[in-house]
């Protein structure tokens, strides 16, 4: 099972961004999803690096095994879990 957040729809909103990336690290744990992928686009590679910073956070951090940069696609990203 692969979860998929697209945050074209609320790129310029962040509050909203915020709690879609929130809800979609919920749901992953929720359901034990093995794999989040995260589509911010490819625009300016702002929403990007916010979205990467996210992930960097110390609380976020610690619920989930690892991220991934698409290679062929610079615009999604994927984080891995790995549930016990």
């Amino acid at each position: 099972m692969k979860l998929k957040l697209d945050l074209h729809d609320v790129y310029n909103r962040g509050d909203e961004i915020e709690r879609a990336l929130l809800d979609i690290m919920q749901q992953a744990r929720d359901k034990k999803a093995p794999l989040v992928e995260i589509i911010p686009g490819k625009g300016s590679g702002q929403l990007k690096k916010r979205v990467l910073r996210f992930l960097d956070r110390k609380d976020i951090k610690a619920l989930y095994h690892r991220v991934e940069k698409d290679s062929d696609n610079y615009g999604r990203v994927f984080v891995h879990f790995r549930w016990k």
